[in-house]
């Protein structure tokens, strides 16, 4: 990757940030947190990885994202709003009766692959749509984003079991290590400790990269391509509620409110942020 894609992509993120704020808006709860710690992530896939677009939502042989922590859904929101799978419009519009956009991912969204929520799901769908791909002799990739907190759910793991004994090397599964879930530190809450060699133990490829890391997201997608015989795991080491002062590390923005005061804080932080990449 050269240095103007990576500053491309560093600029997506912080837009992708910047929508993921005008979405929450004023007054009402919005994932915050979880989301904000995947926007490098989901820049690299949606706008430098993936075989994505919007004029391609049903070609068989599209990548496939799964974000199995479906209550980020809203930076998954963003990046398909900017890759043109929707009216901006809509943006305005979420968690509406009328808006298409809800709270979780749903498959009436253009450019949404699956039904999730916050169970563990995602994985076992994002396997099953890569054994579905492995017999139709279509080589396309899946990708899962799972989250940390998730990790005790019993379903994870028999997915994590299944994908190494069909050694689905075409599955690439991420794992949003930002340390926090909805009510405090997950390792308070239940800890799982060394996730890298615990994966490794199930049969996976490993990776490890700092989560908000243009460049190092993009090389563990790389080596998790060239694994053959068995399925990869990128865990991206993030900050939840990243890009903003007051959130970062904040169980309270998991699913917390914007007042005036930090909207407009928020909107601040990415400005200057903005400008220092563009300066740089």
């Amino acid at each position: 990757m050269n240095g103007e894609k990576k500053k491309a992509l560093e600029l997506m993120a912080l837009r992708l940030r910047r929508d993921l704020i005008e979405m929450i808006g004023v007054g009402a709860a919005g994932h915050l947190g979880g989301s904000s710690s995947l926007a490098e992530t989901m820049a690299v896939l949606y706008f430098h990885v993936m075989r994505f677009s919007a004029e391609s939502l049903k070609d068989p042989g599209r990548d496939r994202l799964v974000l199995s922590k479906g209550h980020a859904a809203l930076i998954q929101y963003a990046a398909l709003c900017e890759a043109g799978c929707f009216p901006r419009s809509e943006l305005k519009r979420v968690k509406t009766l009328n808006g298409l956009l809800q709270g979780h991912p749903d498959i009436s969204i253009p450019g949404i692959e699956a039904v999730t929520g916050s169970l563990g799901q995602g994985l076992s769908v994002a396997l099953g749509m890569a054994l579905a791909l492995r017999l139709d002799k279509i080589p396309a990739r899946v990708y899962a984003v799972m989250g940390d907190g998730e990790q005790s759910e019993g379903q994870i793991w028999e997915a994590a079991m299944a994908a190494a004994n069909f050694k689905v090397d075409s599955l690439t599964a991420f794992l949003d290590w930002n340390k926090v879930q909805a009510t405090g530190a997950t390792k308070d809450i239940f800890a799982i400790p060394n996730l890298a060699e615990k994966w490794t133990s199930f049969g996976w490829e490993v990776f490890t990269v700092d989560g908000h890391d243009i460049a190092a997201i993009h090389r563990g997608i790389e080596r998790s391509q060239n694994v053959r015989g068995k399925p990869s795991l990128v865990i991206l080491d993030t900050v939840k509620g990243k890009c903003f002062s007051f959130a970062e590390g904040n169980a309270a923005y998991h699913n917390g409110v914007l007042t005036e005061e930090t909207y407009a804080r928020a909107l601040g932080e990415l400005e200057e942020l903005k400008a220092r990449i563009e300066n740089g």
